[in-house]
């Protein structure tokens, strides 16, 4: 008997064997894409869940995310191993490193990609503001995904607080309401100064005023486009930033502290920030809040504003197989379904008009009204040189300098205008290395 059962046991535990043989085996032979992406926290887990929910739709392949830190830490990875031959198939990079990733040599441009694999991408289907900044000659390099603009959230508690039912269209009239919500002692922190402020409050405060940041429309035009912002309303912005920062009005957030926590946690009433601030704001904020568009100058008719967030970019080096997988998952990213979850999950603008259709047409925008917001304020009117966004060689080193600049006007070390020339000289000479590098091609 005792023989019996052990016979028993052995054949089940081959049996066993033999079964988990053939699901590693059919596991290996899924094609491995490997992806690295520079978003964390919690959107970092929604790309995880994308990522397997993709794994999950097919048995062909398997993507294998893995998050390299932030945007310019993510650049740097995969340039040091391009180097070496050991990059990834898919890199997520953000809207600055356009011109970058364009001219790298590195790269194989969406439409290439999907025409070669014989998937049919409706290019003309991407919202317009999003699909205008990655297509290059009429066809797309990069596959639009984590795509926003910012907005300007509020503590709607403190606003009625202090007697307003929203924050107003106009800087001038949106001033007076920050200065009251502190002198009618409703917070001591009436805003938040965002930790990208040179993209909300600089860039596309240019964009939506109709100002230009650079020649040749903002570099649309050549790579010998200049810097200008030091000509522009931009100066008599960064000033009213300051005096904000010197009357307490706009706080800065300390070392180790999130800008957006100093708003979620009710500190301050309100700030400046991507509408992707959706997932912490609904997860942190114990106050009634809510968002508006971004204000503008008195007399000025607004434009739209630019988006930031990232693309996918398909890179060179790798085989057939691994070129067919990256293809599939673009395609798997870009239906409707797909960008409607991804959206709802993020706060990211749903970069297809067919999933904004479909959850307009669900009414899922009258039960989340503050969705909408980036898209009518991406789409407002239509964009031109000076809102169609930004294409600038090494932007994120001439951002760096905008940065040092404008921590010198903070600190009182140097005027808006002082730091703004700087700051111009400064950048349009990373423009000129790069043009030498890049001319002709």
């Amino acid at each position: 008997m005792a023989s019996t059962y052990v016979k028993s046991v052995a054949g089940l535990l081959a049996a066993g064997a033999l079964l988990m043989g053939a699901t590693g085996a059919a596991a290996a032979e899924r094609v491995k894409i490997e992806w690295w992406y520079a978003i964390s926290g919690k959107l970092g887990e929604t790309v995880q869940q994308l990522i397997s929910d993709f794994n999950k739709s097919q048995d062909k392949y398997e993507v294998v995310g893995t998050h390299k830190g932030n945007y310019e830490e993510t650049m740097a990875a995969m340039v040091a191993a391009y180097r070496v031959n050991q990059q990834p198939a898919i890199l997520q990079s953000a809207e600055r490193g356009f011109m970058t990733m364009l001219n790298s040599g590195a790269i194989i441009p969406a439409d290439e990609l999907m025409a070669k694999q014989g998937y049919k991408i409706d290019w003309n289907d991407f919202v317009k503001p999003v699909a205008g900044f990655y297509i290059v000659n009429g066809k797309p390099a990069a596959l639009p995904f984590n795509s926003s603009t910012p907005i300007l959230w509020y503590n709607a508690d403190a606003f009625k607080a202090a007697g307003f039912d929203a924050p107003a269209d106009t800087w001038q009239d949106l001033e007076k309401q920050l200065y009251a919500l502190k002198e009618k002692k409703v917070t001591d922190c009436p805003m938040a100064l965002p930790g990208d402020y040179q993209w909300s409050l600089i860039e596309n405060y240019s964009a939506i005023n109709d100002q230009p940041f650079g020649t040749k429309a903002n570099g649309y035009g050549g790579l010998d486009t200049e810097f200008v912002y030091n000509k522009t309303s931009v100066v008599g912005q960064v000033a009213r930033l300051k005096k904000w920062i010197d009357d307490g009005v706009l706080k800065i957030a300390g070392q180790g502290v999130s800008p957006i926590s100093l708003y979620t946690s009710g500190t301050c009433a309100s700030i400046i920030n991507s509408t992707a601030s959706h997932s912490a704001v609904e997860a942190d904020a114990k106050f009634k809040w809510s968002a508006a568009v971004m204000p503008h100058e008195e007399g000025v008719q607004p434009k739209n504003s630019t988006i930031g967030g990232a693309a996918l970019w398909a890179i060179k080096g790798k085989p057939e197989e691994v070129q067919a997988g990256v293809a599939a998952f673009f395609n798997y990213v870009a239906q409707p379904n797909v960008q409607e979850w991804w959206s709802k999950s993020t706060g990211y603008v749903p970069v297809t008009n067919a999933a904004y259709a479909k959850m307009k047409q669900e009414g899922y925008f009258k039960d989340h009204p503050t969705r909408e917001i980036a898209i009518e304020q991406l789409s407002r009117g239509e964009p031109n040189d000076n809102s169609r966004g930004f294409r600038f060689g090494n932007h994120n080193q001439a951002t760096a300098i905008l940065l040092e600049e404008m921590q010198a006007v903070w600190t009182g070390k140097k005027t808006p205008q002082e730091a703004l020339d700087s700051s111009v000289k400064r950048g349009n000479e990373i423009l000129r290395q790069y043009e030498k590098l890049h001319a002709g091609k």
